[in-house]
């Protein structure tokens, strides 16, 4: 990773990150702390590490259904890829029959 270094705060504590972009950084930083607090107000009894947990799960499964719908988006792409590509060639077939008759 290159770029400077910049402190953010998540739940309360300061850490110093370093990336490929000081605002996308803080994005990410931003993201941790949204869930964090969140999972924290709903589970207030629940330990730190508990919570940091539960966040790091529900941080994955956004992004799994992400790369989920992402995958599903791009198989639709390449059906309507194909269904061009062949209307393109049955033009161009019947282009080159009215041509030649």
């Amino acid at each position: 990773m290159n770029g400077k270094s910049i402190r953010v705060k998540i739940f309360g504590n300061e850490y110093p990150l370093r990336g490929e972009s000081e605002e996308f950084t803080r994005q990410v930083a931003e993201y941790v702390d949204a869930m964090i607090t969140r999972n924290h107000s709903k589970l207030p009894e629940q330990p730190p590490l508990t919570i940091a947990v539960l966040s790091a799960l529900n941080i994955t499964e956004d992004l799994l259904k992400e790369r989920e719908a992402r995958a599903l988006e791009l198989e639709r792409l390449e059906l309507e890829i194909e269904k061009l590509t062949n209307y393109l060639d049955n033009c161009l077939v019947l282009g080159d029959q009215d041509q030649s008759s």
